[in-house]
């Protein structure tokens, strides 16, 4: 068996063995605390950090953490299938990649709870229809309002829209700067952090891997991305 078919043979198994695919729907049905709950858990966290929760710049504090974790968090709420689930067959019979480039998103670590920041680089070869272009910027959002590894988060991206589109292949990359990295810890700024995931012909094909590095890479020609 040659290279190619032996990446095939190899994606096969892995498509049978599903307990394996990262998660890719939506968030886990859970019991939630009351937005109460949620608020006085703020209030122990400014104690415990040491300050007085009740002095005037603080007591609506807790009120605003809730709200804004309310935003930061809200794709536990989204299912990125059905943001996916609108294609066109309608493409003159177009066959190349398609791809989405630098997709700034902010993500929340999962092992510190504190932002991590990007952009991701998304492509897919059709096989017999399309997606909406902004659909592609929707999986990547609702996967980064979670709590997130970047790793883990390349990899649903990529098989979401694997297992939504049936496409010949996916590509995708993320360049990530961890504030757990830079503001604790080792306090090392502006390390870029890189992640990739290559599916079907992609993963099988240097070829097709390195054109789709090379338009990551490549200069916008004068637009404003």
């Amino acid at each position: 068996m040659n290279k190619e078919g032996t990446v095939r043979a190899m994606d096969a198994v892995v498509k049978k063995l599903k307990p394996l695919k990262p998660h890719v729907g939506r968030g886990p049905d859970l019991p939630r605390p009351s937005r109460e709950e949620a608020e006085a858990a703020v209030r122990t966290l400014i104690a415990w950090a040491g300050d007085d929760p009740d002095r005037e710049g603080l007591i609506d504090t807790p009120k605003r953490v809730v709200k804004a974790y309310g935003e930061f968090f809200s794709g536990y709420q989204d299912c990125p299938l059905e943001a996916l689930s609108r294609t066109f067959e309608d493409v003159a019979g177009y066959d190349d990649m398609v791809m989405l480039r630098d997709i700034e998103f902010n993500s929340h670590c999962e092992h510190h709870m504190v932002p991590f920041i990007g952009r991701a680089h998304v492509a897919y070869l059709p096989s017999d229809h399309v997606v909406g272009i902004s659909k592609l910027a929707r999986v990547v959002e609702i996967f980064a309002r979670r709590l997130q590894t970047q790793e883990t988060m390349t990899a649903q991206i990529a098989h979401a829209i694997d297992l939504k589109l049936q496409p010949r292949g996916v590509a995708v990359m993320i360049e990530a700067v961890h504030q757990c990295m830079s503001l604790r810890g080792v306090n090392k700024r502006n390390v870029a952090t890189i992640t990739s995931q290559f599916v079907g012909e992609f993963r099988a094909s240097p070829a097709l891997q390195a054109r789709f590095m090379d338009l990551v890479r490549a200069p916008s020609g004068g637009f404003s991305l």
